[in-house]
C-alpha cells in the first residue's frame, strides 16, 4: 500500500485465479468465487501490475486500510478498463470475443460488461469461457447445439494452448443471468 500511497503504483486490480494458484498457499489477499475456502476451485486476488509481472496483496500490505475500500477501488479500476467485444463473423455472428488485452477475463466480473454481452446477443442466459487469462468467448445458452459444440470445442483448444503464455484460470463455461455469474459448467474429463 506505501507504493499506491507513494505514486508508486497507480492501481489495483482484481485478478482470477485457479485455486491451485501458488498464492492461496502464500497467503495472498483473496475472495473465493467457485469452490469453498477450504478447497477454492477460482479465486479473485488483488493486485498491481509491475513492469514484468503482477504483484499481489497480501494482508499485512492492508493493515491499517479500509478492505471494503481498497476492493471497491480494485473492481472500479477494473470497469474503467475499455474492452470491446468483437461480433464472430464466423459463428454467424452468434459468439463474442473480448481477448488479447489484460483483464479481458476478469471483466467476466463487470456486470456492465455482462450486459452489453445480454445485448448483443439477445439472451437472456449465457455462457461465458475464460479458460486463460487474456481470453473471452461468450454465446447464448439458447444456441443450437451444434454450434455450442463448437463453442465449447473452441473453449477447449485455448484450455489445452498454452503457446500464448496466459495462465490457465478454468475448465468450466461460467453461466451469467442478469450480467452476473449464476453458476458453473465444468469441462474436466474426469
Amino acid at each position: 500500500m506505501n507504493k499506491i500511497k507513494t505514486g508508486q503504483v497507480d492501481k489495483i486490480y482484481p485478478i482470477l485465479k485457479p485455486g491451485d494458484w501458488v498464492g492461496i498457499q502464500a497467503g495472498a489477499l483473496k475472495l473465493t468465487i467457485i469452490g469453498t475456502k477450504e478447497q477454492p476451485e477460482l479465486v479473485v486476488a488483488f493486485g498491481y501490475d509491475a513492469p514484468n509481472n503482477f504483484v499481489f496483496l497480501m494482508p499485512k500490505d492492508v493493515e491499517g486500510e479500509d478492505l471494503n475500500q481498497i476492493l471497491k477501488q480494485a473492481y472500479d479500476n477494473l470497469e474503467g478498463i475499455v474492452s470491446d467485444f468483437e461480433i464472430s463473423e464466423a459463428l454467424n455472428k452468434q459468439v463474442l470475443t473480448a481477448s488479447g488485452q489484460d483483464f479481458s477475463s476478469e471483466k467476466i466480473l463487470c456486470r456492465y460488461h455482462m450486459m452489453k454481452a445480454h445485448e448483443l446477443l439477445n439472451a437472456k442466459e449465457l455462457l461465458v469461457s475464460i479458460p486463460r487469462r487474456r481470453c473471452m468467448m461468450v454465446i447464448s445458452r439458447q444456441a443450437d447445439k451444434e454450434l455450442l459444440n463448437t463453442f465449447v470445442q473452441l473453449h477447449n483448444n485455448v484450455w489445452e494452448d498454452s503457446s500464448y503464455g496466459n495462465a490457465p484460470i478454468l475448465n468450466a463455461l461460467f453461466v451469467v443471468i442478469d450480467g452476473q455469474i449464476d453458476g458453473i459448467i465444468p469441462l474436466d474429463n474426469k
